[in-house]
């Protein structure tokens, strides 16, 4: 029993020991520097993004992340809900325009 209670001991030190060496060669889980001001890692216009810029935005690679068809399938979807959006804005305001130049008329014109 005392045996078994010093394997138990000097294994639970060894595996402190390991973890303690992996933490400083490997790093203690710091979160990344954040990026400079007015930096992305995607690219992407500041103003009036079009359905065709989100199509294009691609991510980088990594071991664990998205599955890129997921990612495309959305940024798709995103990107021609965008255009039919600005499409109908567009058409509202192209029909508001004239209606709002009568109303702005004086009453004798």
């Amino acid at each position: 029993m005392t045996t078994a209670l010093i394997y138990l001991v000097v294994m639970l030190l060894v595996a402190a020991v390991v973890f303690l060496l992996a933490a400083v060669v490997f790093g203690r889980g710091e979160e990344l520097a954040p990026l400079p001001p007015g930096s992305s890692p995607t690219r992407l216009p500041a103003e009036d993004i079009t359905g065709e810029d989100v199509r294009r935005v691609r991510f980088q690679l990594v071991l664990r992340g998205y599955k890129m068809s997921e990612v495309d399938w959305v940024l798709r979807r995103v990107g021609v809900e965008l255009d039919e959006l600005r499409e109908r804005v567009a058409r509202l305001e192209a029909v508001q325009a004239p209606r709002e130049a009568a109303h702005r008329r004086p009453p004798g014109e």
